[in-house]
């Protein structure tokens, strides 16, 4: 397991942070696993909205690799899902909408409330038109195919896992 700081990419060992406050400058580092035709990740983070900021991050990953997107433009959106599956799909389509309707990329989430009984969310992302890039966008969709979102009593963290059709 390794630490992502989202701002300059440096990658941490947990063991090379001093404390557990220094980590929240840093974000899990999610991971691409293994599919035939499409993309399939998971995340883990110690929260659920962490888990779904990770989810985004590794979409917008698998939508323009590795490129630093500037923090130009700042939006706000709401989704309403009817279970955490719903709204993690609801969540992670409307970055690809946003990408489609608006050529925005998404840079960073600055906020995200994340409520579980009524399965809503509002967020607040920085990010910048996709035209000031060069990427390849290989992602059709996002799909509901082996998706979960769960609480890991084991390893004590929330997994979010996204199957993207490509």
């Amino acid at each position: 397991m390794v630490f992502r700081n989202w701002k300059d990419s440096k990658v941490v060992k947990p063991e090379t942070l001093k404390t557990p406050k220094d980590t929240h400058i840093y974000t899990m580092v999610y991971n691409f696993l293994d599919h035939t035709a499409d993309v399939k990740f998971i995340a883990e983070a110690e929260t659920i909205e962490n888990a779904f900021i990770d989810s985004a991050k590794a979409l917008q990953e698998a939508i323009c690799g590795k490129i630093t997107i500037l923090e130009q433009e700042t939006k706000t959106f709401e989704v309403q899902g009817t279970n955490l599956e719903s709204l993690l799909y609801k969540f992670l389509e409307e970055f690809l909408v946003l990408l489609d309707s608006e050529d925005f990329l998404l840079s960073e989430i600055k906020e995200l409330e994340l409520d579980q009984e009524t399965f809503k969310i509002k967020a607040t992302i920085a990010g910048d038109k996709g035209d000031h890039y060069k990427f390849t966008n290989d992602v059709k969709a996002v799909t509901y195919s082996e998706m979960f979102v769960k609480f890991n009593e084991e390893k004590n963290v929330w997994q979010t896992q996204v199957v993207l059709d490509v």
